[in-house]
């Protein structure tokens, strides 16, 4: 992780208008990509993909990043996620760049949830908390969130369509692009990721009010924007096609043309992040904010519908927990079931982008004459979309199983250890949900760990890298790994969000030590 700190300098306006004293740049460069983004000054050590082959900054994949560093450096972590609300990176109208390919792709809104668990890693550490950090990443995310909800939700639902989302060519055509039949797709993955932006910016907004309680007021909107984005995921607002499979168990993406519309069954990540989108608010906490509960009860009880999305739990002695989460109880479950079955997500080595199933059963569809396919493939990409260099038709990426995890472990926190479920599925052992977790955990960890014959998984048939003195023990952190055997896949320099698996031996060692 600290190799991949390098210099990036990329000035859009001087790029565009060309340098003094040369020949100027063509025409087309004025329309071309990045052209929108005038504004952008670029001239940072800043956390790379790797230094090699991406060596420029990814939003995403830089708030990953951002955790294991916090572990090292807090300050160089919390430094870049400043950096990235920044006047001279933000676009004004508060989108964040993407990458230097094109800074107007949408990646998830991931940055709110990095900022709160850097904040919380560097008060664990030095011992005191970090408001003004918190609160100037803060402001800058309240832009982001608003630009959001007035780009990316087409018809005012709270459904929304941010495009690939990082998820590059896990979909059945190109998410970014116009699509085939000139409709739009109603989008389970960025409905989901705008619930968990939701609830980040709701946590981040009561910490910040504990301490100034105008900020009361800011948290009881993200409180009430989440149950209104949780209804139209499960139920699309009573339109006729929810986002939820009853029949299959799954969110889709549904392809709409005006009032017509058409779920597109890939089982893949995009109907597994709903489960990311979890918080617990705590009845203390409550107790502290009296504006904001009152407020939210006030909404509870006039909002019936809505408030059939909140669990509560009572304890004696210490009041009602609540529970927000875009998926609870049995819909949770029931996705679960997928997730930890070993012949559709789970791999001996962590969850799979894409169900196995799709192995024998590829998605077909025929559209305008054309016809599409996605079928499971555990390893690199067949299909040139993207480029063909990126896959998330099967492989295991780090980035949405730490997520999964901690999802996991923010359920059990409520749940508690009499709520288990069957891990893996159809094996007849049950276990809690932070049981589960640490499995995970354990199974992403075996990547690199040496196996009882002295192999790692990460190193796959290569006999040099396994067993040679000069090489076995220098680890290569790749970008994605292989559906089955777990072998390194993509990128063998990019320690990137890889570097996740330091954070999980931290987390996995503090729990056994």
């Amino acid at each position: 992780m600290l190799w991949s700190k390098q210099f990036y300098y990329y000035d859009v306006h001087e790029w565009l208008n060309g340098d003094p004293g040369q020949p100027p740049p063509p025409p087309s460069r004025r329309s071309g990509r990045n052209r929108e983004w005038e504004h952008l000054n670029n001239a940072d050590i800043l956390s790379m993909p790797d230094t090699w082959e991406y060596p420029w900054f990814a939003a995403w994949d830089l708030a990953f990043h951002c955790i294991p560093l916090a572990l090292l450096d807090a300050e160089f972590a919390k430094q870049q996620l400043v950096l990235l609300g920044r006047e001279w990176y933000q676009h004004p109208n508060g989108q964040v760049p993407a990458y230097e390919w094109n800074f107007s792709d949408v990646n998830p809104p991931v940055l709110a949830w990095a900022t709160w668990r850097v904040y919380k890693i560097d008060q664990r550490q030095s011992g005191s908390a970090d408001r003004a950090f918190l609160e100037r990443c803060f402001h800058k995310l309240l832009l982001n969130f608003t630009w959001w909800i007035n780009r990316k939700d087409a018809a005012g639902r709270n459904v929304f369509q941010g495009g690939f989302l990082g998820l590059d060519n896990i979909g059945v055509f190109d998410r970014s692009a116009p699509l085939p039949n000139g409709g739009h797709l109603d989008q389970s993955d960025g409905t989901a990721w705008m619930g968990m932006f939701c609830l980040n910016m709701l946590t981040i907004a009561l910490e910040l009010a504990r301490e100034n309680h105008v900020y009361q007021d800011i948290a009881t909107k993200f409180f009430e924007h989440f149950l209104y984005i949780a209804d139209a995921l499960n139920h699309l607002g009573g339109r006729d096609l929810s986002l939820w499979d009853e029949q299959d168990e799954f969110f889709y993406d549904v392809l709409r043309v005006g009032d017509n519309g058409m779920r597109l069954k890939i089982r893949s990540m995009v109907g597994l992040v709903p489960l990311f989108a979890v918080t617990t608010i705590e009845p203390g906490l409550l107790e502290e904010l009296p504006e904001f509960k009152t407020r939210m009860e006030w909404f509870l009880e006039h909002r019936p519908q809505l408030a059939q999305l909140v669990s509560r739990w009572y304890e004696s002695g210490l009041g009602e927990r609540r529970l927000l989460a875009l998926c609870r109880g049995s819909r949770m479950k029931r996705l679960l079931r997928r997730a930890l079955d070993t012949n559709e997500f789970l791999s001996d080595y962590g969850v799979r982008a894409l169900s196995k199933y799709h192995a024998a059963h590829p998605y077909l569809l025929e559209l305008n004459g054309s016809r599409y396919e996605v079928r499971y493939l555990p390893g690199e990409s067949d299909n040139d979309l993207f480029g063909g260099n990126s896959n998330w038709r099967g492989p295991i990426w780090f980035p949405v199983n730490y997520l999964l995890i901690e999802a996991l472990q923010q359920y059990h926190h409520y749940y508690g250890d009499d709520f288990r479920v069957e891990c893996p599925t159809g094996s007849g052992n049950f276990l809690t949900l932070d049981a589960i977790a640490d499995a995970l955990s354990q199974r992403l960890i075996a990547l690199f760990r040496r196996d009882e014959h002295g192999r790692r998984a990460v190193f796959g048939n290569d006999d040099l890298l396994q067993h040679d003195p000069h090489w076995r023990d220098y680890l290569l952190f790749y970008e994605y790994f292989h559906g089955d055997d777990g072998h390194g896949v993509g990128a063998s320099h990019q320690t990137g969000w890889t570097g996740l698996v330091a954070k999980l031996i931290q987390q996995q060692a503090t729990m056994t030590g």
